[in-house]
C-alpha cells in the first residue's frame, strides 16, 4: 500500500542552482527531490520553435521511462543504468537528476544519442523555473532535447493562500517557455485531489491554468486517491503530453502485485484516453514498489513487456 506522505517535500537539499521542491509530505526513503538534486545547467544552444503537437489518436505511443523507477542503480553508474535501459526497449528517459551529467549537456546528449534514446521529460522542482536561473534551465533542456519541464511537487500547490500566485507562476511560465517550443506542468500525487468544496486542488489548478500547462497525470497516485484517471483525460483534452504509467496495488487489494496489468489500475480505459483525447505523447512507465524479490531493473523490465504488449 503506497503511503502519500513519504512522498509530499519540504525543501531539496543541496545548494548552488540545484533544484528544490517545497511541500508539506516528507520521503519514506530516498526522495526524487534529492534524486533531482543533481541537475541541471549547462551551456546552451538555443533551439526554437518546436511544436508542442500531439501525435494523431492512431499513433502508437512510445514508453519511456522515470529513472526514479531505478535510482539506486543510476547513483551507482549512471550511465550503465542508461544502457540497460536502453536494452530493455525503452525509446525514452525522464529524468529526476543527472548525476554525472549535471551541467554537461552536451555530453549526455552524445550519450543519449549513442543509445537511442530520447528525452521525454524531466522532473525539477519550481525554484528552477524562478528569475535568472529559468533561462539557465531551458538552455541545458533544449541542448537534451527536452521540452517539458515538470514539477512533481510544490507545498502552495494545496496552500491555501499561495495557490492561486502558484497557478498564475504556471502560466507565466509556460508564456516564457512557449517561443522555445517548451512546456511546463505539475505531477500528481494523492494530496492534489483532496477535497475543495465540490471540487479538488487539481481540478482548481487545472482551472487556473492555460492549456498550455502540461498536467501530468500520475495514474497510481490517482487512482489511489479515488480517481478515474480517463475522466481526468477527458475533462482536460489534450493536456497530458507525459502520462505516468505506475503500476499500484490500491489498498492492499487481495490478488494483486505491482506490476502492470497485475495491479489494482484499470489500464484499458486510460491508454485508450490517451490515444484519444488526453495529447499523450510519451507513456512514463515509472515502477516504484519491486514484488517478490525482484530488484528494480527485473520489475521495470516485466512491466515494460505488459506494457509494451498492451498497446
Amino acid at each position: 500500500m503506497f503511503d502519500v506522505a513519504r512522498f509530499q517535500r519540504k525543501k531539496v537539499a543541496g545548494g548552488g542552482e540545484g533544484c528544490a521542491i517545497s511541500s508539506t509530505m516528507k520521503p519514506q526513503f530516498m526522495s526524487r527531490r534529492q534524486f533531482v538534486t543533481s541537475s541541471l545547467i549547462g551551456a546552451a544552444t538555443v533551439v526554437a520553435g518546436r511544436a508542442l503537437a500531439a501525435p494523431p489518436a492512431t499513433a502508437k505511443i512510445p514508453i519511456s521511462v522515470q529513472l526514479y523507477s531505478v535510482r539506486d542503480a543510476c547513483a551507482k553508474d549512471f550511465d550503465a543504468a542508461l544502457a540497460e535501459l536502453a536494452k530493455m526497449g525503452f525509446a525514452g528517459v525522464e529524468f529526476a537528476g543527472y548525476h554525472s551529467y549535471s551541467g554537461k549537456a552536451k555530453e549526455l546528449r552524445a550519450k543519449l544519442d549513442a543509445l537511442g534514446l530520447k528525452v521525454a521529460a524531466t522532473h525539477i522542482g519550481t525554484p528552477t523555473l524562478r528569475g535568472d536561473t529559468l533561462q539557465k534551465t531551458i538552455d541545458f533542456h533544449q541542448q537534451i532535447g527536452c521540452k517539458y519541464l515538470i514539477v512533481p511537487g510544490d507545498g502552495d500547490f494545496t496552500h491555501p493562500e499561495k495557490s492561486k500566485a502558484l497557478a498564475e507562476f504556471f502560466n507565466e511560465t509556460a508564456a516564457k517557455l512557449k517561443p522555445h517550443g517548451m512546456a511546463c506542468g505539475y505531477h500528481n500525487h494523492t494530496g492534489e485531489f483532496a477535497k475543495i468544496g465540490d471540487s479538488n486542488h487539481w481540478e482548481l489548478f487545472a482551472a487556473r491554468t492555460s492549456g498550455d500547462v502540461v498536467l501530468q497525470v500520475d495514474c497510481g497516485w490517482a487512482s489511489d486517491a479515488g480517481q478515474d484517471c480517463a475522466d481526468l483525460m477527458k475533462r482536460h483534452p489534450g493536456r497530458m503530453k507525459v502520462v505516468h504509467i505506475k503500476p499500484t496495488v490500491i489498498k492492499g487489494e487481495a490478488g494483486k502485485k505491482a506490476f502492470f496489468g497485475q495491479d489494482s489500475v484499470n489500464w484499458p480505459p486510460v491508454l485508450q484516453a490517451c490515444r484519444e483525447v488526453g495529447g499523450t505523447e510519451w507513456l512514463t512507465l515509472e515502477q516504484e514498489v519491486y514484488p517478490d524479490g525482484l530488484s528494480p531493473m527485473e520489475c521495470t523490465k516485466l512491466s515494460l513487456a505488459a506494457l509494451t504488449k498492451s498497446l
